[in-house]
């Protein structure tokens, strides 16, 4: 053995080896029930961060574990186009490398260019899943534009909406004018913004005075349709069903009672404008009240704003404001702090407004998601999570899936060319042109990247064909993701693997916390705080990295890190390396213990590592994989080199002690590199070629006494 365990280039030549062997690719074996584990697809267009070591680590250590246990393995990776988020980042390069934008290119080309980007970041960030140690199976690999997903998606969709669970229709969405999509409502961060509440008196038709509604929006007040009280305030008891004439029109209102205003809001009076707030919406609907839509999708007042037309919001705010007071019609304006919704992708102010999109029925697909937890048939890790899932699910809202961006899976939807009334769901054009006897144009919009990635843990197994792969692996074993996407994706993926395979997609779902830095403080550019993984791995080997990320974290909390913290467990791979070059070089692996005559001090060696065994094993099954990478860490440095090898280092140059001595020293190890194995592959494997046969990825799980 060399004296220095040389990762930079032992580690790339350890997983081509591993690799060329087929050693990440299972065999299906019948007899025996498979551990599988579909990777989160990381987003296609950028490299990998720190939280995607983090997944790494953790979902690479339960695969090489279970893999020793001679269990069939599959870690299925792959990649996710991520729609909306490569879109407005492609832009911004397009911007910033050639000042064009993707209305110069056109759709068409767009999205071509889009693809090729994608392509070359995919094999970029394969290379830094190797880099990482990733045991996955590559054969298997798959991207969420790849045709057969694709198809998938839309064999979805189209079930979906003949069995009256996806439809169009008019709802209030999320706008965002700088992407220019609607938007769900986990796609919006809400802030509070300090604002200003301003009182507008409505003149009464009856020329009996005014009605005083306050408002933080004074410019959506051109597409009131009505004003509402609560039926229970007695203050405007007798004027519900009367008329208030609207401001700077010449339209007549009424005044209309709904349950939902709040009476101790401003006046109890609210101005009602269906076609740019939710809760007005709903009132709207209730009490069919048109929708006037008075904002167009730029962030401009759209041509219902009369004289207003085409000032930008803010413009047009200061602008009414200053026509009402010249009319004496503002009482006061008071400073008011509410929450007001953002873009999580570009941080613009999001504008509440109808439209016209296609949504999923959710009530139908939430009860048996929520049955499959309730039940235990899924368990989620750790338990308290459940709660926010329970809470969540029993108050969904349909889910708005169509996105006006250019990238990602098209609606399968086609009108006939020259009549937008006439439509069919179609899965290919060809289908769609049959069905409507004529030329068809697709819908322009795009699903949501989250619809796909809803489908994820079967369609990356050849569903809907009832493949080899889908039968074997289908429903996967565990899905380990971050918490803050539980509403996201696993919330979706259960209730869409349920609804799709009538099975659950997975056993357990293990969640993950966030990556911070060694002050607790979550980790971005523009604190300065960013650990790129792929840099940390040059400079200290993927082993160290794995470890830093690994050791003390628990399920569902989030993991501190820091360059030093990685630092000092590339001196654990070292002390690994030169333990086992110490032995090796005093005793070459000779005699199983069974078969030499131990001492009353070796049995008791033994017997304890025969307990860390024990304990290793118990904590691995728990899934407490931060206590076991510690746990291991302890006893191989501490017991294993500091107090046994100390012990016996003479013993190897005893005649009559030799034998026994080096096969007591082997054994522990022999066996403490498998237990190492998935927490640090490539130094454990170096030592093992060295010393051993085989290769170790496939070696089996020492066995624990008393158990089968």
């Amino acid at each position: 053995m060399d004296k220095t365990f040389n990762f930079k280039e032992l580690e790339p030549e350890i997983y081509r080896a591993w690799e060329s062997a087929g050693a990440f690719t299972p065999k299906i074996e019948e007899n025996k029930k498979p551990y599988t584990i579909i990777m989160p697809p990381p987003n296609a267009y950028d490299q990998l961060h720190i939280g995607h070591a983090l997944f790494v680590t953790v979902e690479d250590v339960m695969i090489r574990y279970h893999r020793l246990l001679g269990e069939p393995t599959l870690w299925l990776p792959g990649a996710d186009h991520a729609g909306l988020g490569s879109q407005v980042f492609f832009e911004k390069l397009l911007q910033k490398e050639r000042g064009v934008s993707r209305f110069d290119l056109g759709r068409e080309k767009f999205v071509e260019e889009l693809g090729r980007h994608m392509s070359g970041k995919r094999v970029i960030m394969e290379g830094q899943l190797r880099a990482l140690g990733a045991s996955c199976d590559w054969t298997r690999s798959k991207f969420t534009l790849d045709p057969d997903v694709s198809q998938a998606v839309y064999y979805t969709f189209k079930k979906m909406y003949d069995g009256g669970l996806i439809y169009r229709g008019e709802r209030i969405v999320n706008w965002c004018r700088k992407c220019a999509t609607g938007l769900s409502d986990l796609e919006v961060e809400h802030k509070e913004v300090e604002g200003q509440l301003t009182y507008i008196k409505y003149p009464l038709v009856s020329g009996e005075g005014f009605v005083t509604v306050a408002t933080t929006r004074p410019e959506t007040m051109l597409g009131d349709t009505a004003v509402a009280v609560n039926p229970e305030d007695i203050r405007y008891k007798d004027l519900v069903g009367e008329k208030v004439k609207l401001p700077l029109t010449d339209r007549e209102i009424p005044i209309i009672a709904d349950e939902v205003v709040d009476k101790a809001f401003g006046t109890g009076a609210v101005k009602v404008t269906p076609a740019h707030d939710p809760t007005d919406f709903e009132i709207g609907q209730r009490h069919r009240l048109p929708n006037i839509l008075v904002i167009d999708d730029r962030g401009k007042m759209a041509e219902t704003a009369g004289e207003y037309t085409g000032l930008k919001t803010d413009e047009a705010r200061e602008k009414i404001l200053a026509d009402l007071a010249e009319q004496g019609l503002i009482e006061k304006q008071v400073k008011h702090s509410h929450s007001v919704g953002h873009c999580v992708k570009c941080d613009t102010v999001l504008e509440p407004k109808v439209s016209k999109q296609w949504f999923v029925k959710i009530a139908p697909l939430a009860k048996p998601a929520l049955e499959a937890v309730r039940s235990g048939k899924i368990k989620f890790m750790p338990e308290r999570f459940e709660k926010i899932y329970f809470n969540w699910m029993e108050n969904i809202r349909d889910w708005n899936i169509s996105r006006q961006v250019w990238w990602g899976h098209r609606v399968p939807v086609f009108y006939l060319t020259g009549d937008r009334e006439k439509f069919v769901v179609a899965e290919t054009e060809a289908e769609a042109r049959a069905l409507l006897g004529g030329e068809v144009e697709q819908d322009s919009d795009t699903l949501d990247t989250w619809f796909s990635s809803a489908l994820w843990p079967f369609t990356t197994l050849g569903w809907p064909e009832l493949t080899a792969d889908f039968k074997y692996f289908y429903p996967t074993t565990v899905m380990e993701t971050a918490y803050d996407i539980i509403f996201f994706w696993v919330a979706r993926m259960i209730m869409m693997g349920l609804y799709c395979t009538g099975e659950i997609p997975f056993e357990t779902v293990f969640f993950n916390g966030l990556v911070r830095d060694s002050h607790g403080q979550k980790i971005s550019k523009s604190k300065g705080n960013v650990i790129d993984p792929l840099v940390m791995v040059d400079k200290y080997g993927a082993d160290a990295l794995r470890m830093g990320l690994i050791t003390g974290t628990a399920a569902g909390n989030d993991t501190n890190i820091s360059e030093d913290k990685i630092r000092a467990y590339r001196n654990f791979a070292n002390k690994i390396w030169n333990a086992a070059r110490f032995v090796a070089l005093k005793q070459a692996a000779g005699e199983a213990i069974g078969n030499v005559k131990l001492n009353e001090r070796d049995q008791e060696v033994i017997e304890g590592f025969e307990a860390a065994l024990a304990a290793m094993t118990k904590l691995m099954e728990g899934y407490q994989l931060g206590q076991a990478s510690e746990f291991i860490y302890d006893y191989f440095w501490h017991t294993f080199c500091d107090r046994i090898i100390e012990e016996y280092k003479d013993q190897l140059d005893d005649d009559n002690r030799k034998a026994a001595a080096g096969s007591v020293l082997h054994h522990i190890l022999k066996n403490s590199l498998v237990m190492m194995h998935p927490f640090v592959p490539f130094v454990t494997e170096a030592v093992w070629q060295e010393l051993y046969e085989g290769q170790l990825i496939l070696a089996d799980w020492p066995k624990v006494k008393g158990r089968n």
